[in-house]
């Protein structure tokens, strides 16, 4: 029996994946946040933002967000290790998530940048049990409801995104979800 060292838990997540362009291969926007994350080092509001406006330069911003940098600190080398986020920089935050029946709102402060997502037009809930593949490399399981409706502001400015299907955790590219697990 293999034992599970390696876990974060959270309530109030929400996860946006997508690109600005539509010949964009990889996704230039990742916003995944929750509003309380648990695990073996304490519990914060955490989560990852990738930004990357020119897919040709640097990221603008990137790396794992947390109120806690010990909470932030654990995701690279515990749950995305063996990816290329396990160096992802730490980046303190501020970080605030309301879910409604109808919409869901984060907003995320970090290096200099305001992201607002809404999300609203909901599916019915539903159970997630995915295996570990080779992205995303850990056990999901929790609940989720795809958003079929997504804005989303960057310094007060609307950005116009294209949503794919799927996001990098292997179901809908937009997501809330009220609870889930990650374990490896």
């Amino acid at each position: 029996m293999t034992n599970v060292s390696r876990w974060m838990s959270w309530e109030g997540g929400i996860d946006l994946v997508a690109v600005t362009a539509p010949d964009l291969q990889m996704p230039n926007l990742i916003v995944h946040l929750g509003r309380m994350v648990h695990t073996p080092v304490g519990s914060a509001a955490s989560g990852m933002i990738l930004w990357q406006p020119d897919p040709n330069a640097p990221p603008a911003v990137m790396g794992f967000v947390s109120t806690d940098v010990a909470v932030g600190g654990y995701f690279g080398p515990n749950i995305f290790a063996d990816t290329p986020f396990e160096q992802a920089p730490v980046l303190s935050a501020t970080i605030e998530i309301e879910i409604g029946s109808d919409k869901a709102l984060a907003t995320c402060v970090v290096g200099g940048h305001t992201f607002e997502v809404e999300m609203g037009d909901f599916s019915e809930p539903y159970l997630i049990d995915r295996q570990p593949s080779a992205m995303p490399p850990f056990h999901q399981q929790g609940v989720e409801i795809h958003a079929r409706k997504v804005a989303l502001k960057i310094n007060g400015q609307p950005i116009s995104i294209i949503v794919p299907p799927a996001g990098i955790t292997g179901g809908p590219a937009s997501v809330v979800s009220p609870n889930g697990v990650y374990a490896r």
